[in-house]
């Protein structure tokens, strides 16, 4: 797409203007890394935009301090862009009654249950689902709702998915979608992860 130009203009009845702001689905999938990364990129211009962003932080601990939080929150913090506001399952989600006895499956599920009143109340701009294809590909979220939910969902909000194994469904539903491939990694010659790369 030299200069920004689509490569092909549909007949959808659409202004040139109506369909460049257009509400997109985005899916960073695959098994290489920089899913969450790119993810946090699209985040970061949003808050650029004045947009209130919302993060639903799936499946990683919310023990795990990840660098792209304090950032974020520091931004939004700042009362120069958009708001930033960051939800983690680990944590029991901050709407549902902290309880150890939580598993995982629930956690998900509630997490998904506040992303589908947040999207109906239209709280946020951006959303920011990380690691979401995770519970659809265990069958913890049944991934015909979300795509019925996110086809319906109101006004001009944004949603980015990341995570292994997108499902099928939601990789055909979505508008942007990029699989990460890994040519090579450094823990293939066994080092670990590390600061300021990893979190």
């Amino acid at each position: 797409m030299p200069k920004g130009q689509p490569s092909v203009v549909p007949d959808d009845g659409l202004t040139t203007r109506q369909r460049r702001n257009r509400p997109l689905v985005v899916v960073h999938t695959g098994v290489g890394k920089g899913k969450s990364t790119a993810a946090f990129g699209l985040a970061l211009r949003a808050w650029n935009q004045g947009w209130p962003i919302g993060v639903f932080q799936f499946v990683k601990s919310a023990k795990w301090k990840v660098g792209e939080e304090r950032a974020l929150r520091v931004l939004g913090d700042s009362g120069e862009g958009g708001s930033v506001t960051w939800h983690k399952m680990g944590e029991g989600w901050s709407w549902v009654q902290r309880d150890a006895q939580m598993d995982n499956e629930e956690k998900a599920r509630e997490g998904w249950e506040q992303v589908k009143r947040d999207l109906a109340a239209e709280t946020y701009r951006l959303y920011v689902l990380d690691e979401f294809a995770y519970p659809m590909h265990w069958g913890w979220v049944d991934t015909d709702e979300v795509v019925s939910v996110l086809r319906d969902r109101p006004g001009t909000q944004h949603v980015v998915i990341t995570g292994r194994n997108a499902p099928g469904e939601l990789v055909d539903f979505a508008d942007l979608v990029t699989d990460m491939s890994k040519v090579k990694h450094p823990m293939d010659v066994g080092q670990k992860g590390q600061r300021g790369i990893e979190w």
